[in-house]
């Protein structure tokens, strides 16, 4: 992984932006509120004692949650590096990911699998080629929830080899009828690289393909 360092302009323009206040400043300026006001209060009406102590508790209970939000953010970013190294262990292994490309080696078996949310009485899978044309039908039948791995012998529909390169899986599935039952497609890859991304560990898998740590759902 590699870390870019801020660029000299980024330095500079931030060297011209004001500091972010921090608790400690607030603080100061409340001390230093509470002790004019100290000074300036009137004799016959003096600073009601339940109203200092109000202050104060606001003051202690805001410096606190800064404080418990600054271990939080400190947490997270730890949390998030260890999964980052964890996750490094993947690099080169197979995993098995939603994705509906098939990439057929001519004259290999090419593993795919089915996702199913919920049962269905019949479940079909389509595989088409670059030009969209269909060159296999499975007509699998009745399939329970969860996922069901597959493998295509790489002949097409007349028994004939198919030619190497990536075809396109399609999956329809139905319940009683025309009731359509959600199913999709998942796919081999291997893992090229991790890196931290937006929403968490990002897995690279090629061929500009990416998945999410959360979207494995099987390792080879």
């Amino acid at each position: 992984m590699t870390v870019t360092a801020p660029s000299a302009v980024g330095s500079t323009a931030a060297g011209l932006l004001p500091p972010t206040p921090t608790s400690a400043d607030s603080e100061q300026r409340f001390l230093k509120l509470l002790v004019t006001q100290l000074k300036n209060q009137d004799p016959l009406n003096p600073l009601d004692n339940a109203q200092l102590t109000s202050q104060l508790a606001q003051m202690s209970t805001v410096s606190g949650i800064e404080k418990l939000n600054n271990a939080f953010q400190s947490l997270l970013a730890q949390s998030s590096s260890n999964q980052v190294l964890q996750s490094a262990a993947l690099i080169g292994r197979t995993v098995l990911v939603p994705g509906d490309d098939l990439a057929l080696t001519q004259g290999t078996h090419t593993p795919f699998a089915v996702d199913m949310a919920g049962a269905a009485e019949s479940v079909k899978v389509t595989i088409t080629n670059a030009a969209g044309a269909v060159v296999r039908n499975y007509d699998l039948g009745a399939l329970p929830a969860g996922v069901k791995t597959l493998s295509w012998d790489g002949l097409g529909d007349n028994g004939a080899p198919m030619a190497s390169g990536v075809y396109t899986l399609n999956v329809a599935a139905a319940e009683g009828g025309n009731a359509k039952v959600v199913a999709s497609a998942l796919m081999y890859a291997n893992v090229v690289s991790v890196a931290q991304g937006t929403n968490g560990v990002a897995l690279d898998l090629g061929a500009n393909r990416k998945a999410s740590l959360g979207d494995v759902k099987l390792i080879l």
